[in-house]
């Protein structure tokens, strides 16, 4: 799977981490940073760059690690196109994908643990949406509420 990643200074380490896991998965990672916690930088430049790998069509999912993970859900869902979840647990991961269609997964690096973070990343990967007409039908809502902005 194409896969874009994107860490702030407050997501530095563990999206080192989660790259290593990725890779060793055997997706495809477009890798937008960052690698140096000790510089602050800016969630928002991240959600445009992981979110316009996915728009391009460059990516099919991305990952998102902020410290709390909300100011990059909340970025990222500014997108056209955009569905990010911010998730804590894997039920959450695999529901998002499944029901909501979401292609972003956000992670707070300072709120869930790195085998936590871990477990939710491969079950927001493995997951596949459904299908299903009640999904469907709530997603046409949804982008209908992305089209009157």
């Amino acid at each position: 799977m194409r896969i874009a990643l994107g860490a702030d200074h407050g997501g530095y380490p563990l999206n080192e981490r989660i790259i290593k896991e990725l890779e060793l998965a055997g997706h495809e990672l477009t890798d937008f940073g960052t690698h140096d916690g000790s510089q602050p930088d800016d969630y928002p430049d991240y959600a445009l760059k992981v979110g316009g790998a996915i728009q391009t069509g460059q990516a099919e999912i991305g990952i998102l690690i902020c410290g709390s993970g909300v100011g990059a859900a909340v970025a990222a869902n500014k997108l056209k196109g955009i569905r990010a979840a911010l998730c804590g647990d894997t039920y959450s991961a695999h529901q998002s994908r499944e029901h909501d269609d979401c292609n972003v997964l956000c992670l707070g690096a300072r709120v869930v643990g790195v085998e936590l973070a871990l477990e939710i990343l491969r079950a927001f990967v493995a997951a596949r949406f459904t299908g299903e007409e009640r999904h469907q039908r709530r997603l046409s809502k949804v982008a209908r509420l992305e089209e009157k902005q």
